[in-house]
């Protein structure tokens, strides 16, 4: 028997898919809100410890917004929640594809992905949104994810989890 787990169909589960697009655009602007208070607030403390270092710790002021997007991504998307701030918001969760667990560098592998796809391309990674069955974008592709809305989503885990338990 195969127990590879069954991906959502969006024939057969239309809610989980509904106005994806438009969750997954405001979730990430609470995210680059949130980011950018981040930002501000790593900044403030490398500021005030520049001083008392002598304008040594100055230097981290380099790598501060990299440093801060990675740690945002991985205390929110790689925790057991699978979502940021903006996701849970929007309610959304970042589940795997591949029959794989999802872990922490699953979920910072997806974020980065998103950044470089983004950064060379976002009209063309958006665009995948619009033409893939499960509303996928092209870093869901790469990583083997799938964002769906988590209160449905649920629901599929327990419907799932009863039917693999039947099943033994």
């Amino acid at each position: 028997m195969n127990q590879t787990p069954r991906l959502p169909d969006p024939a057969s589960s239309p809610e989980l898919f509904e106005g994806l697009l438009t969750r997954r655009t405001i979730a990430f602007v609470i995210d680059l809100i949130a980011m950018g208070v981040l930002i501000l607030a790593f900044t403030f403390v490398g500021l005030i410890a520049g001083f008392l270092t002598f304008g040594l710790a100055w230097l981290a002021l380099l790598v501060v917004v990299p440093a801060s997007v990675v740690f945002y991504y991985v205390i929110t998307l790689g925790s057991s929640r699978r979502a940021t701030l903006g996701m849970l918001m929007m309610d959304l969760v970042l589940t795997p594809a591949r029959g794989q667990p999802l872990d922490g560098w699953i979920a910072l592998i997806h974020a980065g992905v998103f950044w470089i796809t983004a950064w060379i391309s976002l009209p063309l990674s958006l665009l995948f949104v619009l033409f893939t069955p499960r509303r996928q974008m092209l870093h869901d592709l790469v990583t083997g994810t799938l964002m769906v809305r988590r209160s449905p989503m649920v629901r599929h885990w327990r419907a799932q989890s009863a039917r693999t338990s039947q099943a033994f």
